[in-house]
């Protein structure tokens, strides 16, 4: 069922910030057996959003999708692929199994926080203290660092050799942060110094080198799947403890752009190198029929139809063996 509504009345939760995607609660002191205290709940809606506007209708089972890619990932970060743990917000180990409707299930020490209404596609987490900055990872030269590169030979202010073209995997994978800006405003690119200036040497250093390790373990993974990992954006909060802990989404079609690496090495022009697992179909759809004056119109159900698939695709091929 295609969720593009506001935020759900979710009992024993109070809603406190919704995104263009997820809604986050908080648990209800009036309602809270204590169980949830120092918890959250991050609800992954079906809601899609292009050139600043959340379209109707939403993509059916998109918030199920993310958010089982999600914890799929989680799982592996913490150690299943063999790499050293990276801490998560994960309130306790949420199971990977998708149900009968292709929805993650969750242990059961958490089944009676999550709601029904949001089974499926919410995670409790707990509360941190999230850092100002968006930590963007590139491997592969497109998007805003292709037009910045052209006119300057950069990204993001990062010189680059001559002679790249759209596409082209970068020599090595470079780190991009970005300012998050209040609600409502846009996140803003800013240079490794800029960073320093805002949360010192130190965690800057551990945000680079934290984005930059689990870039490049995600990209091998997605390498021996057929896919490109081309570029994402992690975030990061510290838990009580002071530790550095990975948040929010990670390595989601949302978050992130993924290739397939056949198209990419035997594709003539970069529609066809390039054809990301993500909304572009709505993204193209949206420039070619609407004029960006007013409310945008809504998505043909063969484009809804098609963006699901594109988002399926890429969880069954990142994660059946």
């Amino acid at each position: 069922m295609t969720d593009a509504s506001p935020a759900l009345d979710l009992a024993g939760w109070r809603h406190v910030y919704s995104g263009k995607v997820r809604d986050l609660y908080e648990p209800d002191p009036s309602t809270s057996s204590g169980t949830a205290g120092g918890r959250m709940l991050v609800v992954a809606s079906d809601r899609v959003s292009a050139f600043d506007h959340v379209l109707s209708p939403g993509i059916p089972d998109k918030g199920a999708l993310l958010t089982t890619l999600s914890l799929w990932w989680f799982d592996r970060l913490a150690g299943a692929d063999g790499g050293r743990r990276i801490p998560n917000h994960l309130a306790a180990s949420h199971t990977l199994d998708l149900g009968a409707d292709g929805r993650a299930n969750t242990a059961d020490d958490l089944h009676d926080l999550i709601p029904a209404a949001v089974a499926g596609r919410s995670m409790v987490v707990r509360s941190l203290d999230m850092q100002p900055i968006e930590c963007v990872v590139r491997g592969y030269l497109t998007g805003s660092g292709w037009a910045e590169y052209q006119q300057s030979g950069t990204v993001c202010g990062i010189g680059l050799a001559a002679g790249l073209a759209n596409g082209d995997r970068l020599p090595s994978p470079i780190f991009t942060p970005a300012y998050k800006a209040p609600m409502g405003e846009h996140d803003e690119n800013i240079s490794f110094d800029e960073a320093v200036d805002l949360v010192g040497p130190e965690r800057a250093g551990e945000l680079r080198d934290l984005s930059l390790e689990i870039y490049e373990r995600a990209a091998r993974t997605a390498e021996q799947r057929g896919l490109i990992l081309a570029d994402t954006k992690f975030e990061f909060g510290v838990d009580d403890d002071g530790v550095m802990t990975l948040a929010d989404e990670v390595l989601t079609s949302d978050s992130s752009r993924y290739w397939d690496a056949a198209a990419w090495a035997t594709g003539t022009t970069p529609s066809e190198r390039m054809a990301s697992f993500d909304k572009q179909i709505v993204r193209d759809w949206l420039a070619a029929n609407w004029d960006m004056q007013g409310e945008p119109p809504a998505l043909p159900g063969e484009i809804v139809e098609r963006t699901a698939d594109r988002y399926r695709e890429l969880l069954e091929r990142l994660t059946v063996a």
